[in-house]
């Protein structure tokens, strides 16, 4: 599926399987979710493209990789994506956050 990404991921499979058990304290099941939206994070920014720019290090001039145009932002969808938000900027924390909020029509469930 174009614009689609799944991550068929062993870690992200046994969190997820905990995060499902009944014997999970909200504490946990929190944590877990971070831990899993780190995941998430690191495979959706995979092919972000990367632009060079000079690094002086302290050995001398060297060139470094940094990600291509200006910041990046999160867009959760209100409420279930909120929590995904803290374990992404855990990788990235000048991405800026933004929201987004649907109402569904309560009969029909329509969007």
């Amino acid at each position: 599926m174009d614009g689609v990404t799944v991550v068929d991921h062993p870690l992200v499979a046994h969190k997820l399987s905990i995060m499902r058990s009944k014997e999970t304290s909200t504490a946990r099941f929190r944590q877990l979710l971070r831990e899993i939206s780190t995941l998430l994070c690191y495979e959706v920014t995979r092919d972000l493209p990367l632009e060079a720019y000079p690094v002086e290090t302290p050995v001398g001039p060297t060139t470094g990789q940094k990600i291509e145009g200006k910041k990046l932002v999160f867009m959760p969808i209100l409420r279930a994506g909120l929590g995904l938000v803290e374990g992404m900027l855990d990788l990235v924390p000048s991405a800026r956050v933004g929201h987004v909020g649907l109402y569904r029509e309560p009969e029909t469930l329509d969007a």
